[in-house]
């Protein structure tokens, strides 16, 4: 097969039908000879291919002002741990980072939505339009701005798998399971009976291994192949229920975005809008050579059935209610998914 670079990815997922619900970003107009320069957290630990369309991301911004807009990448934890990098960007310790809004749920509730929906959106192209054509974007700019921070553009990409340790052929035999997630996927999971655990992602291997949970929700099935989970689960639930699609966020200091020069916030929301087709198509490629691995190595693929989907997801819908905590934005947002999710005919 071809080898496709990850820059070619970019260009060829511009037009690709993922994402064809999403708005198009019109082209900044940039103002010369304002250097900047910034630092950025990712998400993503160092080596691994999600960091590598962050170092994309950046080489985007910098071509798309002319070289005038510099941001120095940081994988997780090189500045801070990953969770504290919400406060050290409110305070300025860096100015940008890439994270799962889920993380700060406990803190702004209405941000539990704008990073996955559980039993949700079945396609990344639904839950990318909920943010590009459905006012997505700017309820998660609301969210984010009593803290100092301004919410610049969501990364968008298709289902997580969850890894187990026994075979499970239906949803109610979750129930009883002790099982890692986090986020809304966490709150959802709890209410269909799994006993949650909000490990860190770094755990994930160990606890599978000494049988201290027995599914997990962990990452993309590339990483999860690379980080050996065929070895400690020899099951695969697809499709992941939890976190059917999932919306990684870039997020910056308020203050920062203030004093960029004219184009240069708008050269960010392209390049992550950019960056984010380029992965997900990238990841489409992935799920099928890492699945066909995990297969190699023994794992077997469970797919659930989906008049078993259809049926949770009636559930599912209080438990997203009860997620929003009384919360006017969180039942803002959670309104314009249903009724997007209504238009779709997933749910009625």
């Amino acid at each position: 097969m071809t080898k496709i670079s990850r820059r070619t990815f970019g260009k060829l997922a511009g037009g690709a039908a993922a994402f064809a619900a999403a708005g198009s970003l019109a082209a900044p107009a940039i103002a010369q000879g304002q250097k900047v320069k910034w630092r950025m957290q990712a998400l993503w630990d160092g080596g691994t291919t999600p960091l590598q369309f962050e170092e994309d991301f950046v080489t985007l911004v910098g071509e798309k002002t002319g070289g005038d807009f510099e941001i120095q990448l940081f994988s997780a934890g090189q500045i801070v741990p990953p969770a504290q990098a919400f406060d050290a960007v409110r305070g300025g310790a860096f100015q940008l980072m890439k994270t799962f809004d889920g993380y700060e749920a406990g803190k702004i509730p209405a941000l539990a939505f704008t990073s996955t929906i559980p039993f949700g959106f079945p396609e990344a192209a639904q839950y990318n339009a909920w943010f590009y054509e459905n006012g997505g974007i700017e309820m998660a700019k609301e969210a984010y701005a009593p803290a100092g921070l301004s919410y610049i553009a969501p990364s968008v990409y298709g289902q997580e798998p969850i890894h187990s340790k026994v075979r499970i052929t239906e949803i109610a035999e979750f129930a009883g399971k002790n099982g890692r997630f986090v986020g809304l996927a966490s709150a959802v999971m709890s209410g269909f009976g799994v006993k949650v655990s909000p490990l860190p992602t770094s755990e994930v291997y160990s606890a599978l291994d000494k049988g201290l949970i027995d599914i997990a929700d962990r990452g993309d099935l590339q990483a999860n192949l690379d980080a050996g989970l065929g070895e400690v689960a020899k099951f695969i639930i697809l499709p992941g229920v939890h976190q059917p699609t999932t919306s990684t966020s870039y997020v910056a200091n308020t203050a920062a975005m203030k004093q960029l020069p004219d184009g240069f916030a708008e050269a960010l929301a392209e390049a992550a809008k950019e960056t984010a087709e380029a992965y997900e198509a990238n990841k489409i490629e992935s799920d099928k050579s890492a699945l066909a691995a995990f297969q190699e190595q023994g794992v077997e693929v469970i797919e659930l059935a989906q008049d078993d989907v259809v049926a949770a997801r009636p559930k599912a819908q209080e438990l997203w209610q009860q997620a929003t905590k009384g919360n006017a934005l969180a039942e803002k947002i959670l309104e314009s998914q249903v009724a997007l999710m209504k238009e779709l005919g997933l749910i009625s």
